[in-house]
């Protein structure tokens, strides 16, 4: 039996993260989830990572910031960004960024 896809969910909003687990789980997924950017990036798993699911805005390391600092660590890491708030351009940014 192959082991579950380890799947990472970085989002400062607690409530956020838990909603998140459980529909990742619910596809079958393995996770770990992190408070912040920072708290991910100091994961001694970043290479069992397939995927990154972080929010954009969070205090400290944005969502953005994560992912260009993922790009010079770990440049085949797929990140999906997520965010509640609808500012002009963010989805242009966050295409832009990757």
């Amino acid at each position: 039996m192959t082991a579950a896809l380890l799947i990472s969910i970085v989002d400062d909003d607690a409530s956020m993260r838990e909603a998140l687990i459980g529909l990742v789980r619910s596809l079958g997924y393995e996770v770990r989830d992190f408070a912040s950017a920072e708290d991910f990036l100091a994961s001694n798993e970043l290479d069992r990572f397939a995927c990154a699911i972080t929010d954009i805005q969070m205090p400290g390391m944005s969502g953005f910031e994560l992912k260009r600092e993922l790009s010079t660590r770990h440049d085949s890491l797929p990140v999906i960004m997520i965010t509640a708030r609808a500012e002009p351009d963010i989805e242009e940014k966050a295409m832009s960024s990757g």
